[in-house]
């Protein structure tokens, strides 16, 4: 628990002087209250006709009442000439839809991106990346390239009242392989295979996502061919998840776990916790890029709930929201149960660097 509270103090002070310095002309917080005070004593829009949402100086104006066409141009032409916006969307809320938990009746096939936001910090998160590691275990210790190939798909949304709220069915899969660079053809020791149905829900800062989804896992040949290998487990499994997020300015809080319903080996236990802490930054630090850090937390009833803990740190660029292009560069530390496949029982440390890319 020590570095968990060195990492989030860390976090918050990031946060504090990011904040602090972003007081200027180009902050989201500026340019949030300074566009509505254009919109309603400029352009006389009434308060409530209307929601403004800015991240990283792009704005969102949803409108939630008639607005004269005419007077959303001189808006946008308005707003356009404002130093330090990058760019303007305007959503038009269809009239007086009927809700349910805010979703209207609207579809969208193939939708881009997701309505929950990909876990900074999650070892086991789909998504494409590449890191070199420094592992340490009981069995030695050597260099560790990891890589990961995988995405969420989304199938179909349906639309909230609000631009990026609804309810969203996507498919989603990921491969997950290390390899022991230390060895003279870099030996495969392990790969995992997930694939998954998850349901995601975002209404305002709040979001979920309940998945199920299987999992097997697969020893390289070259791994089980060397000198006193490990004797293989069998590990493969169907799970349920539910996690629950709350973003507030740049910081996000997340929890929930996960209960196995079907699994090898057999006398394997069934529940899992999980929650972590999220810091997205608004200002860029180093020319586009904007500081983004995560602590994620898991705990197995296999493992008497022991806590396993992974925290990264680094640069994002690009488009922030999920379905666009971005690229993170990350210092990455963990410590606790491997998390690799049949090396489930194992203590494991490492550090090291990674990219990885989101689409």
């Amino acid at each position: 628990m020590p570095i968990v509270l060195l990492i989030a103090t860390l976090l918050m002070f990031l946060g504090r002087s990011q904040s602090l310095s972003a007081e200027d002309r180009g902050g989201d917080e500026f340019l949030t209250g300074y566009i509505a005070s254009i919109l309603e004593r400029d352009l006389h829009w009434e308060r409530g006709s209307y929601s403004l949402k800015i991240v990283n100086r792009m704005a969102t104006i949803t409108l939630l009442n008639d607005v004269a066409p005419a007077n959303q141009e001189e808006a946008d032409k308005r707003l356009r000439t404002i130093e330090g916006l990058k760019g303007i969307t305007f959503f038009v809320k269809q009239g007086d839809e009927s809700t349910f938990l805010g979703i209207t009746g609207n579809t969208e096939a193939f939708p881009t991106g997701d309505l929950f936001r990909p876990q900074i910090a999650d070892p086991k998160w789909p998504q494409f990346f590449v890191t070199l590691n420094r592992f340490k275990s009981t069995s030695g210790r050597y260099t560790m390239a990891a890589v990961g190939f995988g995405e969420s798909f989304g199938m179909l949304r349906f639309l909230g009242a609000r631009e990026g709220d609804g309810l969203q069915l996507s498919v989603a899969g990921g491969i997950f392989a290390q390899f022991n660079m230390n060895t003279p053809s870099y030996n495969l020791i392990n790969a995992d295979y997930i694939i998954g149905v998850p349901v995601t829900y975002r209404y305002g800062p709040n979001s979920l996502r309940f998945r199920i989804y299987h999992q097997s896992s697969h020893l390289g040949d070259e791994f089980l061919q060397s000198i006193n290998p490990a004797e293989r487990v069998n590990l493969s499994f169907e799970a349920l998840e539910l996690i629950y997020s709350l973003e507030w300015r740049g910081y996000r809080v997340y929890g929930g776990g996960e209960y196995l319903i079907h699994k090898e080996p057999g006398d394997l236990k069934q529940k899992m916790t999980h929650w972590g802490v999220e810091y997205y930054g608004q200002r860029p630090l180093m020319g586009n890029g904007r500081l983004v850090a995560g602590v994620d937390i898991k705990s197995f009833e296999e493992h008497s709930w022991a806590q396993d803990t992974s925290a990264k740190i680094g640069l994002e660029f690009g488009h922030p929201n999920p379905g666009q292009r971005r690229l993170r560069i990350l210092a990455e530390w963990y410590k606790g149960y491997d998390p690799h496949g049949q090396f489930y029982n194992n203590k494991v440390e490492y550090f090291g660097m990674g990219v990885s890319l989101g689409f």
